[in-house]
């Protein structure tokens, strides 16, 4: 009869170390966030020479790495906070020619069109996005639900229509039925549960 693998020495360790302590020395080795310094501007001269400093930074920021979405995020947003939209625009515009297929930075540029109430501008990058990133279920929910939050629901239903075309998974779905029913559009929901189960025949 074979025995099993027993442990020999039970005795519990020398050091013992609680999980509140493991946690609070992961968070001790975490790399602390930086706060940049407050800038004190005086004049519109001494304000122009602090953008550039600073527009200096993200550029040499993105020279030695390119590929780090975040860096290109950080830069959209300095121009944003500072007003200057169009510059934030083109920032997203030339770090999608390095990564167009980051869904997280498509939402971000949608997100910064959306909170500067450009629409059809948010419209169109989500537009984009799932033209080139058709399977990326996130990218669709996201699209609808702004369609949705501008209470757009002839565009909002289209946006589903296209989705479903890429037979997502069943969850999608379910969410568009959803949807129909939030619109008091029970016949609809139902026919778009009837495709659902046609699509996936059994």
């Amino acid at each position: 009869m074979s025995r099993m693998n027993q442990v020999k020495n039970r005795a519990p360790a020398p050091i013992q170390i609680s999980a509140e302590q493991i946690i609070r020395e992961a968070s001790d080795r975490q790399e602390q966030h930086r706060l940049d310094p407050v800038v004190k501007v005086h004049d519109a001269e001494e304000y122009q020479s602090h953008l550039r400093d600073r527009r200096k930074h993200f550029e040499d920021n993105i020279r030695y790495r390119r590929e780090d979405i975040g860096n290109w995020v950080k830069y959209a947003r300095f121009e944003e906070d500072n007003s200057e939209l169009e510059r934030a625009r083109s920032i997203f515009e030339r770090a999608l020619e390095v990564e167009h297929r980051s869904s997280e930075l498509w939402i971000r540029y949608a997100e910064f069109e959306m909170r500067n109430e450009f629409i059809q501008h948010a419209r169109n990058v989500y537009d984009r996005a799932v033209q080139i990133l058709p399977r990326v279920d996130q990218l669709w929910y996201k699209y609808v639900y702004m369609e949705e939050m501008v209470a757009d629901m002839p565009k909002c239903r289209a946006v589903w229509e296209r989705w479903m075309q890429w037979l997502p998974d069943d969850n999608a779905w379910t969410a568009y039925a959803k949807f129909e029913t939030r619109c008091q559009q029970l016949e609809r929901a139902e026919q778009v549960m009837r495709r659902y189960v046609n699509s996936y025949p059994s």
